[in-house]
Order: structure tokens, then sequence, then C-alpha cells
């Protein structure tokens, strides 16, 4: 009579088949298995490195940042630009260059670009302006305006226009979305779209009526009425 076979016993042999599946796919395929392994390695210490030298990139860049500020707070502009050497403090510009990708360095060049622009560098402050990614509603804002003061000291009116009106309309409780929507429509006032500035200065009276912005809206608003 055939031998009757329990429940473990099936459990034992399916056990084995799989394992010998396993161990065929693993005997046909190692080379490959290898290669998958090894790569998935790399890119673990790759990412691990990266992170880790991202970190420490950022945290000598904030250190750098410090030692210069203190220049740039008291409008010494050029010094803050371009450091200095003899008492082994880093200019915004090296530090730019040096850790633009980090934190740190990304803020260093939103103060590079200030400094370019007090120091009469448009096209210098734009070009910083335009590479500083901003985090947050204020610093937005600050790159719009920023944008739009450059271009309008190049007479890149229309330009200027758009970023101020980007810088007020974003975030309409900022502080001084009232002074950009001003800025906005004097710039598209002066690129020939009067009927857009227009519109502007209405606004600006309606939405920010108790600023001195909205009081002197009066005056445009009648001369481009004529």
């Amino acid at each position: 009579p055939k031998k009757k076979i329990t429940k473990r016993e099936l459990k034992q042999d399916a056990l084995i088949n799989t394992y010998m599946k396993v161990t065929t796919f693993y005997e046909e395929n190692k080379k490959y298995i290898s290669y998958g392994l090894t790569a998935l390695i790399v890119v673990v210490a790759v990412a691990f490195f990266y992170v880790k030298n991202r970190n420490a990139d950022n945290e000598k860049a904030a250190t750098e940042l410090a030692k210069v500020y203190s220049f740039y707070d008291n409008a010494q502009f050029q010094i803050a630009i371009d450091g200095v050497r003899e008492r082994n403090i880093v200019g915004l510009k090296s530090v730019v260059d040096e850790y633009g990708g980090t934190h740190a360095g990304n803020m260093a060049r939103l103060y590079l670009a200030s400094s370019y622009f007090n120091l009469g560098k448009f096209t210098e402050a734009a070009k910083e302006y335009e590479e500083f990614s901003p985090e947050g509603q204020l610093l937005t804002v600050t790159r719009y305006a920023g944008l739009g003061a450059c271009y309008e000291a190049t007479g890149r009116y229309k330009e200027a226009a758009e970023n101020f009106e980007k810088a007020a309309t974003k975030y309409t409780n900022d502080m001084n979305a009232a002074e950009n929507m001003s800025n906005a429509a004097r710039n598209y006032s002066s690129s020939g779209e009067k009927e857009h500035a227009l519109d502007l200065y209405k606004k600006l009276k309606k939405n920010y009526p108790t600023t001195t912005f909205a009081r002197e809206a009066d005056r445009f608003i009648a001369k481009l009425s004529v």
C-alpha cells in the first residue's frame, strides 16, 4: 500500500522545491545578480558621501558667510564681495563660487546680488538674483523685487514691471506689496502699457487705501487718464 504523505512532509517538499528553484536561478544568473548588488552598493555609497559632503560644505559656507556678513551689514559692499585675504576672510563671490549649491551658499548669493546692486552693478546683480533659489514667502518676494529694481535701472521697463507685479501679487499680505504694486504700475507706464498701469494704480487704491503709495496713486491716475 502507498504511504500516506503528511502535511508536514508536503510543506518540507515545497520548501525543498523552492530552495532548489532559487539555487538554480542564482547559479544561472549569479553574474548578473553580482553586478546588480555591486551597482546598488555603489549607488548607496555615493548617495551617503554626497549627503555627508553636502552637509559639510554647508557648514563651511555658513562659517565663511558669518565672517563676511559684518562688511555687508556696514555697507562695505566691495569688501563683502572680495573678502579680506590678509585676515583669511573669503568674500561673497568666492563663497557662491565654491558652495553655491548649499543652503548657506544660496543665501550668500542673495547678499552678493544686493551688494552688486548697491554698487550700481545692475547686470551682475540681476544675474545673481536670477540664479538665487528662494525658500519661503519673504525670499520669493525679495527675488522678484530685486530683479524688478535691476531691470528698471537698466531701462528694461517691461521686465521690471512684470517682476514687480509678481512681487506685489504673489503674497498680497506682504508688507511691501503696496510699494511693489506702485513700482509695477510705474514701469508699465514707462514701457507704454498705460492701461495696465492705470489698472494697477486703481487696484492699489482699493487694496491698500491707507498706504502712502495709495494716496500718491491719484496723481498718476489723473495723468494716465488724460
